[in-house]
């Protein structure tokens, strides 16, 4: 559908980013079309699925939640069962906010986020080393976030 993206709609999830919740008249005054148009739009880039949905972001520090680390995992067997295996059993831990597929030295590149580091030491012994096929990890813990954007 990126094709089929025009200018408003770009205008629209741009807006929606930030301020999803934003009135429908708000939003249609700031790109410039009229309310039912706009919110058609809304509709069918929802109805596509380029719109997922919608929700508060929180401060994860203010939530306990400071410490960051990000984890580099490598995975003993690396066939389509094992992937897949670990992509599942991954989605359940509730404190690892990423999880990507990375090619490199590693297999999954992992975004967790604790309460401080006692707490990601015992999500990483409990949870992440026990993942399915989880051969080795190498922990990076950030020091402050520079830059976080929702997209």
């Amino acid at each position: 559908m990126d094709q089929d993206l025009d200018k408003f709609d770009r205008a629209i999830l741009r807006v929606l980013e930030t301020q999803g919740r934003i009135s429908a008249t708000e939003l249609a005054r700031r790109i410039g079309l009229s309310k039912s148009p706009t919110q058609a739009r809304m509709k069918r880039l929802e109805e596509a699925g380029v719109i997922t949905g919608y929700g508060a972001r929180l401060d994860p520090i203010r939530m306990g939640q400071a410490h960051v680390a990000f984890v580099e995992v490598k995975l003993s067997d690396t066939r389509e069962a094992a992937l897949q295996a670990f992509n599942r059993a991954v989605q359940t831990i509730p404190e690892v906010e990423q999880c990507h597929m990375i090619a490199s030295r590693f297999d999954y590149l992992l975004k967790v986020r604790t309460s401080d580091i006692q707490d990601y030491r015992r999500v990483l012994g409990e949870k992440l080393s026990a993942l399915p096929h989880v051969a080795s990890t190498s922990t990076h813990v950030a020091m402050e976030s520079v830059k976080e954007t929702p997209s």
